[in-house]
C-alpha cells in the first residue's frame, strides 16, 4: 500500500545505441507519472481493506505528485523551447482509476508502448489504465505562453481533474482556463486500443526489426480462461481468479520450488484452465499454475463485472491480441490481430468484455499475474505461473544468490545443488 503514499518513481529504459530509433533524438525527456490520489494516508486504507471494504473513489488526481492551482503562481512541471520536439513518458500509477491524459493546444503522436515502437499515430487525448506506460512527441509549435497537461479519472460517475503547467521558454501569459474536454463512454476507448499498432519496421531490442516475430503464425498448445469474480469471504471482501482467491504462504513460493519442498507449501493448478460456467463460493489458497517451458499460450482474461479491469504480468511482454464486449468463444479467434498487435506488458479489459493474449512461457521463474487494481491485487485477485526449465541450466536460470535471505520451512536449509552449464 506504500503506493498510496507516493513511493513510486520513473525508470528510463533507453535503446543501447547500436539499436536505430525510429525518430529523431527529441530536445528533452521527460517523465509524467499521473495517479488518482486518496486523501487517507496508506495505513489507513490498507485498515479498510483489512476490514472487509474497498478503497471506495479517489479523493482527486496528480501529475507528478501535484495539481496546479491556476492562481498564476503555479511553478511549471517542463519547460519547452519553441519550435523543438519533447517526449514525454506517460504512466498510470494510481491505485484503480483509467486517466485521460491530453495536452491544452499540442496533439500527441504515440511512439512507444511498454517497451515496443507503435505506429506513429497523433492522438489529442490518450486513455491510459492502470499500470500502462506509452510515450509521445510532442512539438512546441503554439503561441509562447504557459499551458496545461491535464489529467482526468475515466469510467467513474464524478469525474476528477489534475492539471500540470507546461511553459514556454519564451512564454508571455499564462495558461488558458478553457480545458480540452475528456472522452465520454468506453466504446471511445476501446477504439483507441484497436487503434494501437506494432511498428514493423522499427528495431527491436536486438538488431532485427520487430515484426520479425512472427506470432500469429505459431500453434498454440494451452488456452488459460481467467475470469475475475468478487464475493465475501467470512464477512470480508475478497477478489478471485476462477473462484481462488489467492494468500502468500508463510514459505515464498519461489524458495519452496527452488528447494524442491513445494508439496509441502502449495499445490499446483488449483484453478482448471476453462472455468466452471458458475464460479461458486470464494476459496482463499496460493494459486499457482505450472506451465511448461516455452509453451506458446493463450491467455483469455473475462471481465463479467461493471467496473474496468488491468492485468499485468511479471518478466514477460505479451502480444494483447484482441479485447471485445462479451464473453469469449473460441469462434472469437476470427477476430484477433494476428500480424501487428503491441508487444507490452498490460492489457485492460472493459466492463462486461474479455480481453486476449499470446505469449511464449520461455523466462524460466515464479511470475506474478495480477490485476493493476491494487485493492482487488491486495484482496487477492493475483495468482503465480511457474515455469521451470528441466535442464535445470544457468542457460535459463541462475543459482539462488548466497546473501538471499531464507525464511519459513526452508530457513535452516541446505542449499540444493547449483545449476551447471
Amino acid at each position: 500500500m506504500h503506493r498510496a503514499g507516493g513511493a513510486f518513481g520513473g525508470l528510463h529504459i533507453n535503446s543501447r545505441l547500436l539499436i536505430p530509433v525510429p525518430y529523431a533524438d527529441p530536445e528533452d525527456d521527460y517523465t509524467v507519472i499521473v495517479n488518482d490520489w486518496y486523501t487517507k494516508g496508506h495505513k489507513a486504507l490498507r485498515d479498510m481493506l483489512d476490514s472487509g471494504r474497498t478503497l471506495g473513489r479517489p479523493d482527486g488526481v496528480l501529475i507528478n505528485g501535484k495539481n496546479a492551482k491556476g492562481d498564476g503562481k503555479d511553478e511549471p512541471l517542463f519547460t519547452m523551447k519553441p519550435d523543438k520536439t519533447y517526449k514525454y513518458r506517460i504512466c498510470n500509477a494510481g491505485l484503480k482509476s483509467t486517466i485521460n491524459f491530453r495536452i491544452q493546444g499540442h496533439p500527441m503522436k504515440l511512439v512507444e508502448m511498454e517497451g515496443s515502437h507503435v505506429v506513429q499515430n497523433i492522438y489529442e487525448s490518450l486513455d491510459v489504465h492502470v499500470g500502462q506506460c506509452m510515450a509521445v512527441l510532442v512539438t512546441a509549435n503554439q503561441p509562447p505562453k504557459d499551458y496545461y497537461m491535464v489529467a482526468s479519472t475515466r469510467f467513474l460517475k464524478t469525474v476528477l481533474t489534475g492539471k500540470g503547467i507546461i511553459r514556454y521558454t519564451n512564454g508571455k501569459g499564462p495558461a488558458s482556463p478553457e480545458l480540452p474536454e475528456p472522452p465520454v463512454g468506453w466504446a471511445w476507448s476501446l477504439n483507441q486500443f484497436r487503434s494501437f499498432r506494432w511498428n514493423l519496421t522499427a528495431s527491436a531490442a536486438r538488431p532485427n526489426p520487430q515484426g520479425s516475430y512472427h506470432y500469429g503464425s505459431i500453434n498454440i498448445t494451452r488456452t488459460i480462461k481467467l475470469v475475475n469474480t468478487a464475493s465475501n469471504v467470512g464477512g470480508k471482501l475478497r477478489y478471485a481468479i476462477n473462484g481462488v482467491s489467492h494468500i502468500n504462504p508463510e514459505t515464498p513460493l519461489k524458495l519452496a520450488e527452488y528447494y524442491g519442498i513445494a508439496d509441502k507449501v502449495f499445490k499446483y493448478d488449483t484453478i482448471p484452465d476453462e472455468p466452471p460456467a458458475k464460479i461458486g463460493e470464494i476459496v482463499t489458497q496460493p494459486n499457482v499454475l505450472n506451465m511448461t517451458f516455452r509453451n506458446f499460450v493463450e491467455i483469455i482474461f473475462e471481465n463479467p463485472e461493471k467496473s474496468m479491469q488491468s492485468w499485468h504480468l511479471d518478466g514477460y511482454a505479451f502480444f494483447a491480441v484482441a479485447i471485445e464486449p462479451g464473453t469469449w468463444t473460441p469462434e472469437k479467434r476470427t477476430h484477433y490481430n494476428l500480424l501487428d498487435a503491441v508487444s507490452r506488458t498490460t492489457v485492460q479489459v472493459f466492463p462486461k468484455s474479455w480481453a486476449a493474449i499470446f505469449l511464449t512461457f520461455d523466462n524460466a521463474g515464479m511470475w506474478n499475474i495480477r490485476s493493476e487494481l491494487w485493492e482487488r491485487t491486495y484482496l487477492g485477485q493475483q495468482l503465480y505461473a511457474s515455469v521451470l526449465s528441466p535442464a535445470r541450466s544457468l542457460r535459463d536460470e541462475y543459482n539462488l544468490p548466497d546473501n538471499a535471505l531464507l525464511c519459513g520451512l526452508v530457513k535452516d536449509s541446505p542449499k540444493p545443488p547449483p545449476y551447471s552449464v
